[in-house]
């Protein structure tokens, strides 16, 4: 195929000058808002495009970070840094501050001074400075890069702009891609890495409704959790220091009692990790018929282990628990994005919009085969596409192997002579971590129950001409024609002789780790061949490695048509883990089903789910005392609490925590959730279904205030009441 010249910046600027597109749908670019002002303003927004996105004063941008490099969002709520975001967001800072004896996680904790304020290790939070197209900097340094060319040439012009751009400065630069790589902009961002636990509800709270409930409306949960940000005297970054201060902001957000009605104007604000809209009906078939349910699998087979764990005792479930958090988060989204997908006839619905673009490609060579050229890719890579999946779910999942290869490949760096006395250092921190994290989440009877039964799985499910010879050969020694015996005696030849999974040979270990010592480990010839650069060379060879090349050339190129074919439209583009602002209204919703789900839901609807002592629906007693005696404080809404509401904003992983803004710029609630009925939303928006639930902040304020009696915290709110 004839590569096609790039679009002018000319074109790419004009694609954000008009809107055709629903208010509430996009994901859009903070620097380019203006170009959604007018739109913006007639769904009720009353600021103005500066008081969202500015360089030269203080704007919301500056109330918004990105909390450990993105996997949740939070904004700034107070003068002294004080920083809200979603329960499930901090469950990790949670769990790890937790003990038997001091269970925050069950019992819930506000501090009352900032000496009672927990220092969480390894969490940091940061801000966006700037956003600068770099687009025609980047083009001109690709121009002429053929595909083994462009990966290394996008590195080293993308270092070197940053390297200008942050020069004199400590902040972090990043370029990032968009529309599949037609479009680069250059970010910069301030790090603090000294964020301490305020205050978070007991889990009953924050946790409420637990799996049953997640990804389904109407919820009743107090997702929300506080932490805040400290710096030197000054108000610079530091690392965690006794004698740093809170962190005085650029800019936080005043907090709104007024409430929500159906039809308010709503606004998120934050970092969505990512989407993929343009995936073509060939992926979409293949996650719906074949990945997706192997990553359920995969995940079920982990989750039942822990849980049977973690029913044993206060101590296992408050080590597992932060880890199950996260995997059980994602294995029922993976459930409900192949219903929704198939539901909603997402496939069909992209055939279309091919065929659509095949006609009007016709008469243009460049872009005339493209749909038969992915047909032809995705035909090649399918027979491989479950094993690929088996890697990340199955072969690596167990904990055991990713502390092994972070010691073997850490050890090999820390002994290389070329590596500074900083990198060495660097090295060491996270090596650190990564042990501790394994040891503090260790449990001997669900590790080996996990690694014999995902073995077993991948070699049952795995086509035998892809199995390679090291696991091939290893069942035919151990147990032939049984491969769950032979994983499960092999696991307990592992755990008999290596020094790498059991926890306490393990800390005797380390102090004494060095390459040699590593290689005569049992378990390293294992784990060195599950590496997952040597394993897919020997496995698939490139068969891997040119899907994805291929695939990004005719995704670049399938981009730059769809630009060329709506030009003068405004078009989103996917979420990248990059600032985003999402903009609509506090809507109601009916279901295919013809149900009609209401825009809020209040303690009255909790109490209708209460079930004492149970793991996802139990109330702590303080919040039934409160509920009965209707000690509301200043917080109710028609004799009770509001708990939380929807919008019709479009959001994805990453915006957990993100700030949902009235029209005054005001918090009014904390997005942290989808519901069921769109969880197709990462692959396809739907503007019938899709909402978004937010815990409300009266909710947070009301379990703050009365609950936990936090008249600290709450005087340093800009509350308004009207």
């Amino acid at each position: 195929m004839k590569q096609p010249k790039f679009l002018s910046l000319v074109l790419l600027f004009t694609l954000f000058i008009t809107s055709l597109a629903r208010a509430d749908e996009g994901m859009w670019i903070p620097m380019l808002i203006g170009k959604n002002y007018d739109q913006m303003k007639k769904q009720g927004f009353k600021l103005t495009p500066e008081d969202l996105y500015s360089i030269n004063k203080a704007s919301i941008k500056d109330a918004i970070v990105s909390l450990g490099g993105g996997f949740c969002t939070g904004e700034v709520v107070s003068g002294k840094g004080l920083v809200f975001t979603n329960h499930h967001c901090g469950f990790e800072s949670i769990s790890a501050n937790s003990t038997p004896q001091n269970n925050i996680l069950d019992n819930g904790f506000y501090a009352k001074s900032y000496a009672e304020e927990k220092p969480v290790a390894g969490l940091y939070v940061e801000f966006l400075v700037s956003i600068a197209d770099v687009t025609p900097q980047v083009m001109a340094a690709l121009k002429g890069a053929d595909d083994a060319e462009r990966g290394e040439k996008l590195e080293k012009i993308s270092n070197k702009l940053i390297e200008q751009a942050t020069k004199g400065t400590k902040y972090r630069g990043a370029v990032s891609s968009f529309f599949k790589g037609n479009q680069y902009f250059l970010y910069l961002y301030n790090k603090f890495s000294d964020v301490r636990l305020v205050g978070a509800p007991p889990q009953s709270i924050g946790k409420f409704g637990g799996d049953t409930d997640n990804w389904e409306w109407p919820r009743h949960t107090g997702d929300f959790s506080i932490f805040r940000i400290y710096a030197d005297k000054d108000g610079n970054p530091a690392s965690y220091a006794a004698g740093n201060v809170p962190y005085t902001p650029k800019k936080f957000l005043p907090i709104s009692l007024k409430g929500v009605k159906n039809g308010d104007f709503a606004m998120v604000y934050g970092y969505p990790g990512s989407t993929d809209r343009y995936l073509t009906s060939n992926g979409v078939r293949l996650a719906a018929e074949q990945t997706n349910p192997v990553i359920v699998k995969l995940r079920d087979i982990r989750l039942k282990a822990w849980k049977e764990e973690m029913n044993k005792s206060v101590d296992t479930r408050l080590r597992l628990s932060s880890e199950y958090n996260k995997v059980s988060n994602y294995w029922k989204y993976f459930i409900g994005q192949t219903e929704q997908l198939k539901n909603l006839n997402i496939y069909g619905q992209k055939q279309q919009e091919e065929a659509d673009f095949t006609k009007w490609a016709a008469n243009k060579p460049q872009y005339a085969n493209l749909m038969s050229d992915y047909q032809n890719l995705y035909a090649t890579y399918e027979p491989y596409a479950i094993h690929k999946t088996y890697i990340n779910e199955g072969l690596l999942a167990p904990g055991f192997v990713d502390e092994a290869l972070n010691n073997c490949f850490g050890q090999l760096a820390l002994e290389n002579s070329k590596r500074s006395t900083k990198e060495k250092a660097e090295i060491k921190d996270e090596l650190k971590k990564v042990n501790d994290d394994y040891i503090k989440s260790y449990n001997l009877i669900a590790d080996k129950k996990i690694f014999t039964q995902l073995m077993t799985s991948w070699y049952t499910d795995i086509p035998k001409d892809q199995h390679p010879a090291f696991i091939e050969d290893m069942v035919t020694r151990i147990a032939p024609g049984d491969p769950s015996l032979a994983f499960s005696k092999f696991a307990d030849v592992l755990w008999q002789t290596s020094d790498l999974i059991d926890t306490t040979k393990l800390k005797e270990f380390l102090p004494h780790r060095s390459v040699d010592k590593l290689r005569e480990d049992p378990l390293v010839p294992f784990v060195i061949n599950l590496n997952p650069g040597a394993y897919k060379k020997s496995v698939f060879g490139t068969k891997l490695s040119d899907f994805d090349t291929q695939k990004e050339k005719l995704d670049r190129i399938y981009l730059q048509a769809l630009l060329e074919k709506n030009e003068g439209k405004l078009m989103s583009p996917d979420a990248n883990s990059t600032m985003r602002i999402t903009y609509g209204n506090v809507q109601d919703y009916t279901a295919k089903n013809g149900k009609h789900f209401d825009i809020q839901t209040d303690m009255d609807g909790a109490m209708k789910k209460y079930k004492a002592g149970d793991d996802e629906f139990d109330l702590p007693k303080t919040w039934l005392d409160a509920y009965k005696q209707k000690n509301f404080g200043q917080y109710a809404d028609h004799g009770t609490i509001p708990i939380n509401f929807i919008t019709n904003n479009d959001i994805t992983g990453g915006n957990s925590g993100s700030p949902v803004i009235n029209g005054e710029g005001e918090l009014i609630g904390l997005a942290f959730d989808s519901n069921w009925e769109a969880m197709s939303g990462e692959i396809a928006f739907n503007k019938d279904y899709k909402r978004t639930i937010c815990v409300d902040v009266r909710y947070v304020l009301w379990c703050m205030d009365i609950l936990g009696h936090a008249d600290n915290l709450i005087s340093e709110l800009e509350i308004h009441k009207n």
